[in-house]
């Protein structure tokens, strides 16, 4: 999804010779924490709810540019860019802008978040496999087949390095809840499944350990 197509473009917004105590009341009647700052239909700038609390309430916003937050995004880029930009500047918002700088609107952090569990498929039903693999061994085509070999195909695929160990995380979303065929044929290939989520038609391993220690105590 395209930046252009999140945009808020209804969302209250300040002036550089607008008073203190009025964005602040502004911002308690929206229940907002943050308010984009446009002169002349230019982007200027973000202020924080934290900013104007420390500032005198009969000056004007002009003298607070050097808090503002200067993070916006274009309106035809990806939308995992404004989640970036987002979560660098700590904002609530983050400022869309055309080529010429100019003002469209705004994407709130809570319209980010619906949209990426959107996009990690959080609202489909299946199940979560979380493998850990060396970077050489890694390979997409693998791991896509023999998870269809039980049926099943992937539905969102993450990875990420791990900075301590240098293993690649490998988050799986499965289209099938029932996912104990799928563990036994990692496990089989010698995989190392980190954790998983779903149900299983075999006992869980730690389950059935402690269920032998607890017999071994009582006996």
């Amino acid at each position: 999804m395209l930046v252009a197509q999140l945009i808020q473009t209804d969302y209250p917004i300040l002036h550089l010779t607008d008073k203190v105590s009025f964005a602040l009341q502004l911002m308690d009647d929206n229940e907002i924490q943050d308010l984009p700052v446009v002169e002349n239909e230019t982007f200027i700038g973000s202020v924080s709810k934290d900013t104007l609390l420390e500032a005198d309430e009969e000056t004007t916003i002009d003298t607070l540019q050097g808090n503002f937050s200067s993070n916006c995004v274009k309106k035809e880029e990806y939308f995992l860019t404004a989640v970036k930009g987002v979560v660098e500047s700590d904002s609530t918002l983050i400022a869309v802008i055309n080529e010429s700088k100019e003002y469209l609107g705004v994407i709130t952090s809570a319209a980010l978040l619906e949209q990426l569990s959107i996009y990690v498929g959080t609202v489909e039903p299946g199940g979560i496999i979380v493998l850990e693999v060396e970077r050489r061994n890694y390979s997409f085509g693998e791991i896509s087949r023999l998870i269809e070999t039980n049926d099943a195909y992937i539905t969102q695929l993450n990875t990420y390095t791990e900075i301590d160990t240098g293993l690649v995380i490998v988050s799986l979303k499965i289209n099938k809840v029932e996912i104990s065929d799928i563990i036994a044929t990692f496990h089989r290939y010698e995989y190392v499944v980190r954790y998983y989520f779903g149900e299983e038609q075999f006992t869980n391993e730690l389950k059935d350990n402690y269920n032998h220690l607890m017999t071994y105590l009582n006996i």
